[in-house]
Order: C-alpha cells, then sequence, then structure tokens
C-alpha cells in the first residue's frame, strides 16, 4: 500500500480491508482507486468488493493467494494496443480466462490550479497515447506514471498547479482537485478490453463463446501457417493473434491468439488438433462468454 501515494492511502487502506473481509466478493485490479479498471470492476460485477493493487503482478498474486476470488485485466485498447502483457503474465501464474469486458474510455484533465497553469500532464503511457493529439494540441507535456488515478493522487500530493493528471474525471473528486477539462480522447471509439482471471476454468458457457491459447511453432519453415491452416479450412474465425519474444532469442515464435468458439464444436477441435501438430506445445487459457459479439 505504501507505492500508492499519500492521498490514495486512506482509501486504498478501507477498500483492502473491505475485501479481507469477504475475498470471495473481491476483485483485484491495477490502480489506484478511480482508475479505469476500478470502473471495469464495478461495472462487470456489482456486487463485487473492488481490490486496487499497484501492479498487474500484484492483482494476479492476490488471486493466487485467495485474497481476490478474481481480477480484471486490461488487455488491448482500440487506440494504443496492447495494454498489459497478458502473454507473460498469464501462463506462469496458472490463472484462467474466465470472462472479458469493454469499456469505453475517456479522460479528464486535473489539477490543484487552473488550466492556463498546466504545462505537464502525468498518467499512464496508454492513457498519454491515447490523448497524445489531445495534449500536443495544448501545449501540455505528458509525464508518464504507472497508473491514471494514481497520477491524480500523486499531483494532489505535490499540489503543483503546473502539473496536472489524466484520468478517468471522477478521480478528480476522490483526491480533491480541480477538473479542467472532461470527457475527451484522441478518437471517438476509444474503447479497452479487459480479461477476467481466475484460480479455475470453467465448463464452456451456453451461448457465444471466445477462447484464447498460446502456442510455439516449430522452427521449420511455413510453420505458422501450416499451423493455422486447420482454422482456415474449418471456417474458424481467429480475431485476435500476436507474436510475442521469451527471453533474449529475438525469434518470434509465440503466439497468443482469439478466436470465435471453444471447444466441443467439431471444427473448433478439428482446428485446435491441427495447431497441436504442427507446434512445440499449445496451451488454451479459457473459453469464456463474449461480451461483445464478433462478426
Amino acid at each position: 500500500m505504501e507505492n500508492f501515494a499519500a492521498p490514495a492511502r486512506p482509501i486504498v487502506a478501507e477498500m483492502i480491508a473491505s475485501a479481507s473481509a469477504e475475498p470471495g466478493r473481491a476483485v483485484a485490479f491495477q490502480g489506484a482507486p478511480g482508475a479505469n479498471s476500478h470502473i471495469a470492476v464495478r461495472e462487470a460485477f456489482a456486487d463485487a468488493l473492488p481490490l486496487p493493487c499497484f501492479s498487474f503482478e500484484d492483482a494476479i498474486d492476490a488471486v493466487k493467494e485467495g485474497r481476490a476470488d478474481r481480477a480484471m485485466i486490461p488487455i488491448e485498447n482500440s487506440l494504443h494496443g496492447r495494454v498489459a502483457d497478458i502473454h507473460f503474465l498469464l501462463p506462469e501464474s496458472g490463472l484462467a480466462i474466465t470472462g472479458e469486458h469493454f469499456l469505453p474510455i475517456r479522460y479528464g484533465l486535473m489539477a490543484t490550479g487552473g488550466i492556463a497553469q498546466v504545462r505537464e500532464a502525468m498518467s499512464h503511457p496508454q492513457a498519454l497515447g491515447q490523448c497524445r493529439h489531445w495534449l500536443k494540441a495544448r501545449g501540455i507535456a505528458p509525464v508518464a506514471y504507472p497508473d491514471t488515478a494514481g497520477a491524480a493522487a500523486v499531483v494532489a500530493e505535490m499540489a503543483d498547479p503546473a502539473i496536472a493528471a489524466l484520468a478517468p474525471p471522477g478521480a478528480a473528486a476522490l483526491y480533491g482537485l480541480n477538473l479542467l477539462e472532461s470527457d475527451f480522447a484522441d478518437a471517438e471509439h476509444n474503447m479497452t478490453r479487459f480479461v477476467v482471471l481466475a484460480r479455475e476454468g470453467q465448463e464452456p458457457p451456453l451461448g457465444p463463446v471466445m477462447t484464447t491459447f498460446i502456442f510455439e511453432v516449430k522452427n521449420v519453415p511455413a510453420a505458422l501457417y501450416k499451423a493455422l491452416g486447420g482454422f482456415a479450412t474449418n471456417g474458424v474465425n481467429m480475431t485476435k493473434l500476436e507474436s510475442y519474444q521469451r527471453g533474449a532469442s529475438f525469434a518470434a515464435t509465440e503466439f497468443y491468439a482469439d478466436i470465435v468458439g471453444g471447444p466441443g464444436d467439431p471444427a473448433i477441435d478439428r482446428a485446435l488438433e491441427e495447431l497441436k501438430f504442427h507446434s512445440k506445445w499449445m496451451r488454451v487459457l479459457g473459453t469464456y462468454p463474449q461480451a461483445r459479439e464478433r462478426p
């Protein structure tokens, strides 16, 4: 808790105490109270006790250690791409993806003074990237910080009118800041996708589902083409495919993928079997209900 700025600590302490009393209702998130992840938890789980954690690793550990029943982690943004390195965090955690949630993202500029005094805006690099044109047009320099709402708490603690925070508008009231501008981003469609993580997976639910998996292709020519061929021939819609590097090999041979549907569907079973044949290994991270329909 000491990693949070002083204005956030009493709120964090109260939320931790509530979650500790009923860990079965606790949902861990990364960031200070008022962050987008906090908002996503409240939207997705009306009865949840949000548990603030300073880092993504801390949020995952809270689930692994039983201090929270689930965690909600942002993984991608429509404007700025990948958020958390879920590719590394999830396989090492042993947790399973059990759900997803989409949150429209809008920001506020908040400070201890007025807008004419603001020279810098502090926020998470993702937020700064999603508002870089807005900030540049106003001559405000970006300053990176690990969290949006956490930046608001830091700005309140610093009490320097030249330094503002870029955070969800509600963070201004939480930390006693002046809300100078509100409801903005570089694009109206700014949206972040979150995944829900739990200690155990679930039986494939009824209705439209998504399946997320990771795999490593064999070191042979056209390995990826062969590994993915079964999805094309079986008519399986792959909505996401990202390569990532592990270690210092500089060989992008591991991949993270989302597909529409789940095991038990004959077409998907055939595609996954073909993938396994052409891969060194493959691991399903979860099959879960769609929060938004995919074409």
